[in-house]
């Protein structure tokens, strides 16, 4: 039986999503697609043509105008895709700080995430992709041939974020990290267009006290379901 052309992956802030779908992507030689990249880069627009991301008709304008594409690595880097705006690689500048620190209310953005849907359906519909986002299965490809909601609680995800920083040699704070997550779960869960939620028909896969290997293992079982 074929593999899924289109594999949905949502979930919460910090559930592995993103972890998982790129290592599901690398065993099926699939394009990783996270999807957030793609708020990144209208965020990366608007802070560099409007100084700002407050301004909310001025950013769903813009980004309706952004052409965004995402792709397999074109440069042995390190990265995990290519992002391209607007015919430039942003791909690296995605990750800074001022972006970190805006992204979530241009995500919020009622117009930005509809224009942000319909390029993901043109970059899903090539096929042989993994994508992860938080409403994949419910808004972007709702027919997606298997949806997977990674869950994990907030105390979990806390640990697990806390970990990853102070591995890199930095200070992590637990409770601020906590705190960080429960007010992005209510943002996310609480929007009007597209909130945080698993599809239907969605396979719930809970990762507490799971490894990485331990829910890869799961998610592939349903390939061959």
């Amino acid at each position: 039986m074929p593999y899924p052309r289109i594999i949905a992956i949502d979930g919460p802030a910090a559930s592995g999503k993103s972890t998982l779908a790129e290592k599901l992507a690398q065993d099926l030689d699939y394009l990783y697609f996270d999807t957030g990249v793609m708020y990144r880069a209208v965020t990366l627009a608007a802070l560099n043509s409007l100084n700002s991301v407050d301004d909310e008709s001025a950013v769903t304008k813009l980004a309706e105008k952004v052409d965004i594409d995402v792709m397999p690595p074109a440069i042995k880097d390190g990265r995990k895709y290519t992002v391209i705006l607007d015919g430039s690689d942003v791909t690296w500048k995605l990750h800074e700080p001022r972006i970190d620190s805006n992204v979530s209310k241009v995500s919020a953005y009622p117009g930005v995430r509809t224009a942000m849907t319909a390029q993901q359906r043109m970059i899903g519909n090539r096929g042989n992709v993994v994508m992860v986002g938080r409403d994949i299965g419910t808004v972007v490809f709702p027919d997606a041939e298997l949806k997977i909601y990674l869950d994990a609680s907030a105390e979990e995800r806390a640990r697990r974020r806390s970990h990853e920083i102070e591995s890199r040699g930095e200070k992590a704070n637990y409770e601020e990290i906590l705190e960080s997550i429960k007010r992005r779960d209510k943002i996310d869960s609480s929007r009007v267009v597209a909130p945080l939620r698993p599809a239907e028909d969605a396979v719930i896969i809970n990762s507490d006290g799971k490894s990485i290997d331990d829910v890869l293992l799961e998610a592939k079982r349903l390939l061959d379901q």
